[in-house]
């Protein structure tokens, strides 16, 4: 077991060193994770070893794979039944094309420009139609704009795109089969049962100190995540569903989504982030340049002539309408999981795999920087100008013990 306590000490010393960069910086804490995995593989596979990091532990891949899990969850909970049905024709029409642009663009690039065979390339345009469900939730959080209108519908639309990137990777690749029948009947009837049987739960066993709602939770997404691994699907997709499906319960209790935000980001996310930037291989991404910084700027491309458009036929105004194309370009979860697939199923291969995911995790870091510096909306955050100028009359206490109590909510 020390050795355990060993590498579980490096991994919550590398999400702190992540997370005083992050204030620093004055980035999102989930980059800076995936940019210290990186940075964190590199050196210390070099001086000691490729699996120093521990990134295939088993314990740490469940982690890591909870933590997706958890972060997917806590987006769908984010989503205000009313703000989707005001916004539902905007949410459905970014998503498609989302989703769309990416997918025939990135296949036509990998095909026509770096000659990949014709499955390969089905899959790279899978691999990078994706948007990121969890870092754009994870900066969402970071700003407070999950409490807006606009943060609401974004995170919506994020979740149309997936759902589109899910189901090609299924119909194209994966095989249907009586598993992936009774894997959709039992989730269509977990889906529609939760939203009774939760508030229910909740009541009679709620408020306890053995947090019983979490552990009803976490039962529900992981018992939906093993049938969704049986039917060969993947475990996040049914979390972001029952998410949606409990917006209107766990959404709206502010004390049990604190818990659950505090468990999620302070054990389980550092593992996702920094494990997904440690997958990143420097030195095949100096060995082709070009194949890597070709498929980053084709997906950031296709997504912009796609999502940038209808933001403006929405009459988005910038820097809203950037912003979203740019958060909307971001890549991370289904697309690493979407080149694991690839990979372990023959259809591309190792360098194909190393030029994928770096394509990945590239647009989770540049697309989020460019957007936080130069495009967020500050006049939809929490602290306006005119917020900040009250906050200079009040008491020297008052300021901190506000903002805790903001950070919290």
């Amino acid at each position: 077991m020390t050795a355990v306590w060993t590498l579980v000490t490096l991994w919550v010393g590398l999400a702190l060193i992540a997370g005083l960069l992050s204030v620093w910086l004055r980035v999102s804490t989930a980059l800076t994770e995936i940019i210290v995995g990186t940075v964190a593989q590199l050196i210390i596979g070099s001086a000691v070893g490729a699996t120093a990091l521990g990134i295939n532990e088993p314990w740490v891949k469940f982690l890591a794979g909870i933590g997706a899990i958890m972060l997917t969850f806590l987006a769908g909970a984010e989503l205000d039944p009313l703000v989707f049905k005001k916004k539902w024709k905007e949410a459905t029409a970014l998503g498609i094309v989302g989703f769309v642009f990416p997918f025939l663009g990135c296949a036509a690039a990998a095909h026509y420009v770096l000659g990949w065979e014709i499955m390969p390339s089905w899959l790279a345009g899978v691999a990078l139609s994706t948007t990121s469900v969890a870092v754009v939730y994870a900066v969402m959080i970071e700003y407070g704009l999950n409490r807006t209108e606009y943060g609401k519908t974004v995170l919506a639309a994020c979740f149309i795109n997936d759902l589109g990137t899910v189901l090609a990777l299924g119909f194209i690749f994966a095989p249907f089969t009586l598993h992936t029948i009774i894997f959709a009947v039992v989730a269509v009837v977990v889906f529609a049962a939760l939203p009774r049987i939760t508030p229910w739960f909740f009541s009679l066993f709620g408020g306890r100190p053995s947090e019983m709602e979490i552990k009803f939770l976490l039962f529900c997404l992981m018992g939906l995540g093993a049938l969704a691994g049986w039917a060969d699907s993947e475990p996040v997709l049914p979390a972001y569903i029952i998410g949606m499906m409990l917006a209107g319960t766990v959404g709206r209790d502010h004390a049990l989504v604190r818990r659950l935000r505090a468990f999620t980001f302070g054990l389980l996310t550092p593992f996702y982030f920094i494990r997904a930037g440690a997958f990143v291989s420097i030195p095949a991404l100096i060995a082709a340049p070009f194949a890597f910084g070709f498929m980053l700027v084709a997906k950031m491309v296709s997504k912009f002539i796609g999502v940038y458009p209808v933001t403006r036929v929405f009459k988005t105004p910038n820097p809203e309408a950037m912003y979203t194309t740019l958060l909307m370009s971001t890549g991370l979860t289904f697309g690493t999981i979407s080149s694991l697939f690839g990979l372990s199923h023959g259809i591309i291969n190792e360098s194909q795999y190393s030029i994928l995911v770096a394509g990945v995790v590239g647009s989770a870091v540049i697309p989020t920087l460019i957007a936080n510096a130069f495009y967020l909306p500050r006049h939809l955050l929490p602290d306006n100008p005119e917020q900040e100028k009250k906050e200079t009359k009040e008491p020297a206490i008052a300021a901190p013990l506000r903002e805790a109590t903001r950070k919290a909510d």
